[in-house]
C-alpha cells in the first residue's frame, strides 16, 4: 500500500511539474506576442506621422520628388512587411529614407523654424524612442522564452507540445544597415 502511495505521489508530482512547465511556456509565449503587438502599435504611429512630415517638407522643397517618393515607398513597404525579419528589413530601409528626408530639410531654414514641422519632429523622435524601448522589451521576452525552451527539463515539455522559438527583432549586419542602427536624428 505504501508503494502505491509513493508511485501515486510521484505521478502527481510529475503531472504538477508538467502543468507548471507548460503554463510557464505559455506565459512567456504570450508575453513575447504582446510585446510584438507593442512594437506594431508604435510602428503604426510612426507610419501615421510620416505623411504629415513629408507634406510639411514638400511645401518648402517641392523639387525633392525623389526623396519624397523614396520615403513613401519605404513606408508602404514597411506597412506591408510581415514577420519579424521582414519588418526588421523594411524598418531599416524606412529609417534610411527618413534620414535623407531630414537631410533635405536641413537646407531650408524656414522649414526648420516652422512650428508644425518642429511638432512632427518631436513626435517622431518620441515614437522612435518608444519603438526602441518596445524592441528591447520584445527581445527580452523572446530571449526568456528561448532560454526556457532550451533548459532541461522544460525543453522536454517545449518539444512535446511543439512550442516554437520566436525571432529577435534585430537590425541587419551589412554595411547598408549600419546607418539604420540609430534612430533618425531630427535636430534643427
Amino acid at each position: 500500500m505504501i508503494t502505491l502511495y509513493i508511485i501515486l505521489g510521484l505521478v502527481v508530482a510529475v503531472l504538477i511539474w508538467i502543468i507548471i512547465s507548460f503554463n510557464g511556456l505559455v506565459t512567456l509565449t504570450n508575453r513575447a506576442q504582446e510585446s510584438w503587438a507593442d512594437i506594431d502599435v508604435q510602428l503604426k504611429r510612426r507610419y501615421d506621422l510620416i505623411p504629415n512630415l513629408v507634406n510639411s517638407v514638400k511645401g518648402y522643397a517641392a523639387h525633392e520628388k525623389t526623396t519624397f517618393q523614396n520615403v513613401t515607398d519605404a513606408r508602404t513597404a514597411a506597412m506591408g512587411a510581415t514577420g519579424v525579419a521582414g519588418k526588421s528589413q523594411a524598418e531599416n530601409m524606412l529609417s534610411g529614407t527618413l534620414k535623407s528626408l531630414f537631410a533635405v530639410a536641413e537646407n531650408y531654414p524656414d522649414l526648420k523654424a516652422n512650428q508644425n514641422f518642429l511638432d512632427l519632429q518631436a513626435q517622431l523622435t518620441d515614437t522612435e524612442n518608444k519603438i526602441q524601448a518596445a524592441r528591447r522589451f520584445y527581445n527580452t521576452n523572446v530571449r526568456d522564452l528561448a532560454i526556457r525552451m532550451q533548459r532541461f527539463p522544460s525543453n522536454i515539455i517545449a518539444t512535446s507540445f511543439h512550442f516554437q522559438k520566436m525571432e529577435f527583432f534585430e537590425l541587419g549586419e551589412n554595411a547598408d544597415d549600419q546607418a539604420a542602427r540609430t534612430a533618425p536624428q531630427v535636430r534643427f
